[in-house]
């Protein structure tokens, strides 16, 4: 695989984890909105939108070209 395909597929798994961080943020903004006090749900949601967050970010900088300055 070249650098460019590596790219691709780096840059098509962001967009889907992007997408699932925001679908989670929906879902745990409706949680709260219907009052349900479900703590162990909301802290499920809340743990793997952690999770995604930290992976989209070794993504992002593996995506980035080092800089040397």
């Amino acid at each position: 695989m070249n650098e460019n395909e590596e790219n691709a597929a780096l840059n098509a798994k962001l967009a889907e984890l992007v997408q699932e961080h925001r679908d989670l943020d929906a879902a745990i903004g409706a949680l709260i909105a219907s009052g349900s006090h479900d703590q162990i749900q909301l802290t499920r949601l809340k743990k793997r939108k952690l999770q995604l967050k930290d992976e989209i970010a070794r993504i992002e900088d593996d995506l980035l070209p080092d800089i040397i300055a």
